[in-house]
C-alpha cells in the first residue's frame, strides 16, 4: 500500500480550544470580524439561525484549506457539539483509510480538481476539548468516486459548509479495541 501511515491518535481529531462566540447574525471572517467585502481567499461565515441551536454557514473560497479553517472557526465560536455537512469542490484533497490491523490511517492524496459530493462530520468533546471528525466523498472528472477521513482539502472555487449545533453535549472517549476516540452517549 502506498501513502503515509500515521498513528490514529494523530489524525482522528483536531484539538480545538475555547474562543469568542457570536450572538447576532453577521458575516464572520476567519480570525476577525470586519465590515465590508472579504479579502480574497478569506473564509467567511454567517450565523443564520439560533432557534433550537445555532446554525452557521461557512464559505471557503479558492485556496482556503477546509480542515484548519473548520478547526479555527469551531475554536473561535466555542463549538463543542455540532454536525457539519458540505458541498463544493477541491483543487486537491487528502483522504485517509483506517487500517484496522495496524490501527493507523493510510493517506490517499488526490492531486486534481474534484467535486465534493458529500462531506459530513461532527464536532464533539474529547478529553474536555472540542474535536473535529469528518468524512468526504469526492468525484473525479471521469465520475469515479473516492472517499475517506478528511485530512486536508483546498477549496476551488468554493466549499459551502453548514454547521448545526446540537442541544446535547457530545463527548469522545478512547475505545481500546479500535484505538480511536469514539462518541459516547
Amino acid at each position: 500500500m502506498s501513502g503515509d501511515r500515521v498513528s490514529s491518535s494523530v489524525i482522528t481529531h483536531c484539538e480545538l480550544f475555547a474562543g469568542k462566540n457570536a450572538d447576532e447574525a453577521q458575516v464572520l471572517y476567519l480570525g476577525t470580524e470586519r465590515a465590508g467585502a472579504p479579502e480574497e481567499g478569506a473564509m467567511r461565515g454567517k450565523l443564520v439561525s439560533q432557534d433550537g441551536g445555532k446554525v452557521y454557514v461557512v464559505i471557503f473560497e479558492t485556496g482556503d484549506e477546509a480542515v484548519s479553517g473548520l478547526c479555527a472557526f469551531a475554536r473561535e465560536h466555542k463549538l463543542a457539539d455540532a454536525h457539519i455537512t458540505a458541498i463544493g469542490a477541491f483543487e486537491r484533497v487528502t483522504v485517509a483509510y483506517f487500517d484496522w490491523q495496524s490501527k493507523t490511517y493510510e493517506h490517499i492524496p488526490i492531486a486534481q480538481q474534484v467535486e465534493v459530493l458529500s462531506l459530513i462530520g461532527d464536532i464533539a468533546l474529547k478529553d474536555g476539548e472540542p474535536a473535529l471528525h469528518a468524512h468526504v466523498v469526492v468525484s473525479k472528472r471521469d465520475g469515479s468516486a473516492h472517499g475517506g477521513h478528511l485530512i486536508e482539502g483546498h477549496a476551488r472555487p468554493t466549499l459551502e459548509v453548514v454547521i448545526q449545533e446540537s442541544p446535547v453535549h457530545l463527548r469522545r472517549e478512547h475505545d481500546p479495541e479500535s484505538g480511536l476516540a469514539l462518541i459516547k452517549v
